[in-house]
């Protein structure tokens, strides 16, 4: 990872508008990161991560912040919420599992990459046992012709696609079902790992389609392939070195100066992440993993509280601190026309497998961030959530009647197409002017 703390920026902003100065503090600690990679063993060790708060209000991109981050440079990621943890000695998920949750993300990220290494591979022989079906059912069936003519005519009808429906059985491995315990301890119990080879593997036959069968049989040969202990050891390391931990509503975990009730469970949890995020050892099935080294990210409205209400030991491992701003009209405009991932493009598309060509003036742009803006001001603030809304009660005709059964039709959304779609919204927002 050699992108600048620019590059990543720029690369944020293919997808989230504005927060430049939450961009720009990701930014430099993920660069940070890559710093302290280049540095000496001995001195690597001294230097930590500088982990950052970020607060501000619900739909602004604190989460998008980081989640888009993360996949920039394949690191193992996880967003968890703070009011799901509770205190040791509280029936309910203590707050270790967010780490044992990073190892596993890590360790099927891990897993991914090297599965793709031999793909090539492992589809040529899945293809083959494939084949071999095939090839067996006609034979079954009395079908006509050589083994070796049939063999070569089955490998370009199954190359080129045109045996993916047809239907034929295939014998797989039945995997256990992890069963959780109790005790909210956040472990598992895997009878088919515990036992391993002492058990023989059941079998059953299922009947797939040959495309099915393909993807199944691929996966098995890849996992034939692959170095299972090399993985995990490369999982734990990329958790230990680049994992980065989203802790969403931190804010709700504040006791505001209560001494009682749930408060007092509330500031437990908040000692409890505190060993977590000063740098402790916790044990997970694939091993112990350190957490000096792990980014953490917190976030949370802080409506009600303040940063400063969470006690001061947790402050201290926060020291970077930015606050997003609530979206504006300009704002709205962008998140709608620009990122690459746009809800109008996503509408867009989304219609055009039922026919519907679908397109958006510039005038019926300016007026659904209008009411955008106008919804979150009378109502609760959910930021670009709120999006969502305005584009479901404004698609609502066209996403019921659409079906496919029509050649493709152009809608093109203006204007006014807007305001008689979002009537009752616009009624109400204007009422709302009178209501003291």
């Amino acid at each position: 990872m050699s992108m600048s703390p620019k590059q990543i920026v720029a690369e944020l902003d293919r997808y989230i508008i504005g927060q430049s100065e939450a961009k720009r503090a990701v930014a430099i600690a993920l660069r940070n990161r890559y710093r302290r990679s280049r540095l000496p063993e001995e001195l690597r060790q001294e230097i930590t991560p500088k982990n950052i708060i970020m607060k501000g209000p619900t739909g602004v991109g604190k989460t998008e912040i980081a989640r888009r981050l993360a996949k920039l440079v394949r690191a193992p990621f996880i967003k968890v919420e703070a009011t799901k943890f509770t205190e040791v000695g509280y029936v309910g998920r203590d707050v270790e599992s967010m780490i044992r949750d990073l190892v596993e993300t890590s360790v099927h990220l891990v897993k991914e990459e090297k599965m793709s290494e031999v793909e090539t591979v492992a589809r040529a022989e899945a293809e083959k046992r494939v084949l071999a079906i095939l090839l067996a059912e006609n034979k079954k069936n009395n079908a006509d012709g050589s083994t070796a003519v049939m063999r070569e005519t089955l490998k370009k009808s199954l190359a080129e696609g045109r045996e993916d429906e047809r239907l034929i059985d295939v014998e797989v491995i039945e995997t256990p079902k992890p069963i959780d315990l109790p005790g909210g301890m956040g472990l598992e119990l895997n009878l088919g790992e515990m036992l391993g080879s002492f058990m023989p593997k059941k079998k059953k036959v299922r009947q797939l389609t040959v495309k099915e069968a393909m993807t199944l049989f691929t996966v098995e040969e890849s996992e034939k392939r692959l170095d299972i202990d090399a993985i995990n050891a490369e999982a734990l390391r990329r958790a230990e070195q680049e994992g980065i931990i989203f802790i969403d509503e931190i804010d709700k975990i504040t006791a505001r100066g209560n001494t009682s009730g749930a408060d007092v469970s509330r500031e437990g949890v908040q000692r409890d992440i505190l060993p977590i995020v000063e740098g402790s050892t916790v044990q997970t099935k694939y091993g112990s993993i350190k957490t000096d080294f792990i980014l953490f990210i917190a976030s949370g409205a802080f409506m009600l509280a303040k940063v400063e209400d969470l006690i001061p030991e947790l402050q201290g491992r926060f020291p970077i601190r930015v606050e997003l701003g609530s979206l504006t009209y300009d704002d709205f405009i962008k998140i709608l026309t620009i990122p690459e991932n746009a809800i109008t493009k996503q509408y867009a598309e989304l219609l055009k497998v039922d026919n519907i060509e679908l397109s958006f003036a510039d005038d019926a742009i300016s007026e659904m961030a209008r009411i955008t803006v106008a919804e979150n001001e009378a109502m609760e603030d959910i930021g670009a959530r709120r999006l969502h809304t305005v584009m479901e009660s404004l698609l609502d005709d066209i996403s019921f009647n659409a079906d496919g059964s029509h050649p493709m039709i152009e809608v093109k959304i203006d204007k006014n197409y807007v305001l008689e779609h979002l009537s009752k919204e616009v009624k109400s927002l204007n009422l709302k002017k009178y209501i003291i």
